[in-house]
């Protein structure tokens, strides 16, 4: 169908062609306020001018036109500068059929000629466990790339992991001097977790040592810069660096077992790739591309070798690209993965990074260092900020070991949906296995759901209790609503259900078709906009419709059969869009509750 905007564009265009001689392309249409008649209000104000009418009048000459020359505005009323259109109900009850002939209706399928984008997310350090930070960056950066895929695009989900560098030498380094060869086997943790183990071990040496040079005399910088288990970390670095055979032959077996434990914290959460890059394979390709702009000017050495940018024309500072010694930095290894991935997809559109607002200045340098590269397929590039997650507790300090796991994060959601689940009495007549499958959608679904439905940018306090709440704007409430439609929809399964489209709808029928209608233009704003929150919130709308609907509105009590067919109908057609809209936020629905 095409949108109601553009059947009604197409009408006001030929109204002021006919009757004022005015050639005009676009026009400005909102939703009717609540507290007016009407389903859809042109904004009369820009016409007024060009038309040299008052509001009342060309409202009045607009809306007759309207009401005449259209088979769907059935009446209309004028309010100062707006034109109020009554929608008849027999546009929304064929806009119902169409709906339900379609499972995912308003979502575009990519093909071959689609535009191809990468949106990358997660990107963990493997010097430790994926944390609650983690866990809002891959909702955030799945649930996004779903939403671009809705909007007719070739998606490739990716992940740069960073596994070089002296954080990660800090693990390897306290493993092998502390380790006595601990393995994820003998020990029973997870491969992140064991290495994140000694990541903490590390640190709480180093915190030592800095306080033992301290209490020799050295100030609290020399001392951060001389600890020995520092330095060691450093030649560490270098080593690998240089390609020495046994650090290689560690770094690789201790990454090993990170990723197998990543992929289990992956399968939990429900997300996926599509590709993976590693920092230790275009770190090289970086170092090179800097030689490239140093040759150029672009880039410039300073007297103890390292190799700088200066941005200060650019209203930013000086940039480091190569530490004195020769190694790289993080933007080092950026630069050269931005380079590969065009290499390797050279038909993206667009790369989406899902990073935290504390790298803005980053990802600003790093797309301007791109630009002066001269890579014109920078600008198709956005970092995707978003706030971070704080607990009831405070601040997560990954140093110190005091982060939330997200293994733990997940089972402790699990616990919880179990706690309230039973509370609430909802899981009457199921087996043990029906059960836990129930507390596990229920408990992932609450947690998705409270991350999501915030906006991206906004900073988060997560409280696991609040979320599972079966009450309010959460993951559960939407949740049961769709169990109970389903309960409806199989008390009723033999009934022979048709749609009538000449019925006259009550108006909490009538509400929750104009809320379907939206659903289409909520995709295309919420791709626009990269913002999950713009679907979860509208869906938690639909819901709360559904149920003043279905608590006002008789639906097996009608003695009309046509009535009750459409209204179950709708009830279906409602379940579809929770199932569908859902989906792009990575949530699963019960078929009971």
């Amino acid at each position: 169908m095409e949108t109601l905007e553009k059947l009604l564009s197409l009408k006001v265009k030929a109204k002021l062609e006919e009757a004022f001689d005015l050639y005009l392309e676009k026009f400005e249409f909102q939703l009717t306020r609540k507290d007016f008649e009407g389903d859809i209000t042109l904004m009369l104000f820009p016409l007024l001018k060009p038309t040299r009418q008052n509001p009342l009048v060309l409202g009045e000459s607009i809306g007759s036109y309207l009401v005449k020359k259209t088979s769907f505005v059935s009446n209309f009323n004028v309010v100062s500068g707006f034109l109020n259109l009554i929608i008849s109900d027999r546009f929304y009850l064929t806009f119902l059929s169409e709906f339900l002939k379609v499972r995912e209706y308003g979502h575009l399928s990519p093909d071959s000629h689609s535009p191809t984008i990468m949106v990358e997310y997660s990107s963990p350090n493997t010097n430790k466990p994926l944390h609650l930070g983690h866990v809002r960056n891959n909702l955030l950066g799945y649930s996004v790339s779903k939403i671009l895929e809705a909007n007719g695009n070739n998606v490739i989900r990716t992940q740069i992991i960073n596994d070089r560098g002296i954080h990660i030498c800090k693990s390897m380094l306290a493993w092998k001097n502390f380790g006595a060869g601990e393995t994820p086997e003998s020990s029973g943790l997870k491969g992140d977790q064991l290495v994140g183990k000694y990541y903490v071990l590390f640190e709480k040496i180093y915190r030592e040592q800095v306080a033992e040079l301290k209490a020799k005399g050295q100030s609290h910088k020399v001392a951060e810069k001389e600890a020995p288990i520092l330095n060691e970390a450093k030649r560490m670095l270098l080593a690998w660096e240089n390609n020495d055979k046994k650090v290689r032959a560690l770094w690789e077996k201790m990454n090993a077992w990170v990723y197998d434990g990543f992929e289990l914290t992956y399968q939990k959460l429900g997300v996926n790739f599509e590709s993976y890059y590693y920092e230790s394979e275009t770190y090289l390709l970086g170092k090179s591309i800097i030689s490239e702009g140093l040759d150029k000017g672009v880039f410039y050495r300073k007297e103890d070798g390292s190799v700088w940018i200066d941005l200060s024309s650019d209203g930013l500072d000086e940039k480091l690209l190569l530490r004195s010694d020769g190694t790289a930095v993080y933007i080092t290894q950026d630069i050269g993965t931005a380079k590969k991935r065009l290499e390797d997809n050279p038909n993206l559109k667009g790369v989406l990074y899902t990073v935290g607002n504390e790298q803005d200045y980053h990802f600003k340098v790093l797309f301007l260092i791109l630009s002066k590269l001269g890579y014109s397929w920078a600008d198709s590039f956005y970092h995707l900020s978003y706030g971070m997650v704080d607990l009831p507790t405070g601040k997560m300090k990954s140093r110190e070991g005091t982060i939330v796991d997200a293994d733990d994060l997940i089972e402790q959601m699990n616990i919880t949906a179990s706690k309230i689940t039973k509370e609430h009495g909802k899981i009457d007549g199921m087996n043990i296995s029906e059960r836990d499958k129930l507390f596990r959608i229920i408990g992932l679904g609450a947690l998705k759901y409270y991350i999501l439905k915030v906006d991206p940018k906004k900073r988060i306090l997560f409280d696991p209790e609040a979320s599972v709440d079966f009450n309010g704007n959460t993951g559960p409430f939407i949740q049961y609503a769709f169990a109970r439609i389903q309960s409806l929809i199989n008390r009723d399964s033999d009934m022979n259900l048709h749609l009538e489209i000449d019925l006259t709808l009550v108006d909490k029928e009538k509400e929750i078709l104009k809320h379907l209608y939206q659903y289409p233009s909520l995709i295309r704003i919420a791709g626009e906009e990269f913002s999950p929150a713009l679907i979860a919130n509208y869906l938690y709308d639909l819901v709360k419709l559904f149920n003043s609907f279905y608590q006002n509105v008789t639906v097996f009590g009608e003695k009309d059969l046509a009535k009750r067919s459409m209204r179950l109908l709708l009830c279906k057609a409602v379940a579809n869009n929770i199932e569908t809209g859902s989906k792009l936020l990575g949530i699963l629905m019960p078929n009971k509750m």
